[in-house]
């Protein structure tokens, strides 16, 4: 099977290719292993996910990469974890806490309450430490350079959240939703919603469209 998958990337139709990118990796980190790996040149991904998330990365390669624009337009599901009551500048465990906040009195309710307001189509910020550009700057490097990042909010859909379990102050979920969301800000906005902060703890993205993250090769597999 690696042999017909390698086969296939290096022609010029080329493939799309289905990875389970590994935590702390970007996605350029992929995109680089498989292009000095398979030694292809025409090499490129259909939706970035943060270093700290795993989960399905669309690779593709050769004439597959007219239609990356297509592919990112598809909706996409993921299942993580989200901490009440604790925030973080970058809104997950990339930059350590900057305020812890009691919140013992929020209910499971009160959390169902919050998320259900998330669902359909919103404006949403994304967070400082993110690949926006702005003045022709990644959001990210600016922010780690401690320069002042406002990036303006935008418009998302979050087609479902299902709150998978609570042990409070831990929620798990599963969302899906539209290109341009970001969960960490979702995480964020839950948080202040119910006037106790909070962060995403942990994100696998689980399908793209019809991409299925169980169909997925690891890096080893194909490098």
């Amino acid at each position: 099977m690696e042999n017909a998958l390698n086969n296939a990337i290096q022609t010029e139709r080329g493939a799309i290719l289905l990875i389970d990118k590994p935590l702390k990796w970007t996605s350029f980190d992929v995109v680089k292993k498989l292009r000095c790996a398979l030694k292809v040149k025409k090499i490129g991904h259909a939706g970035t996910l943060d270093p700290l998330a795993t989960g399905l990365l669309l690779i593709c390669s050769g004439k597959q990469t007219k239609i990356i624009s297509s592919l990112q337009e598809l909706p996409k599901t993921y299942k993580g974890q989200i901490v009440l009551g604790k925030t973080t500048p970058s809104m997950d465990l990339e930059t350590p806490f900057i305020s812890e906040t009691n919140c013992t009195h929020i209910t499971k309710e009160m959390v169902y309450a919050a998320a259900a307001s998330f669902v359909g189509t919103t404006m949403q910020t994304p967070p400082a430490y993110s690949a926006c550009r702005l003045n022709g700057k990644r959001a990210y490097a600016m922010a780690r350079q401690g320069q002042a990042v406002n990036l303006n909010a935008r418009s998302v859909t979050i087609y479902s959240l299902e709150l998978t379990a609570m042990r409070l102050p831990v929620i798990s979920f599963e969302l899906t939703c539209s290109k341009g969301t970001y969960v960490r800000s979702l995480a964020h906005d839950l948080g202040q919603k119910l006037g106790v902060g909070g962060y995403l703890h942990s994100l696998c993205r689980t399908q793209i469209g019809p991409y299925n993250l169980k169909h997925a090769f690891a890096i080893e597999e194909v490098c």
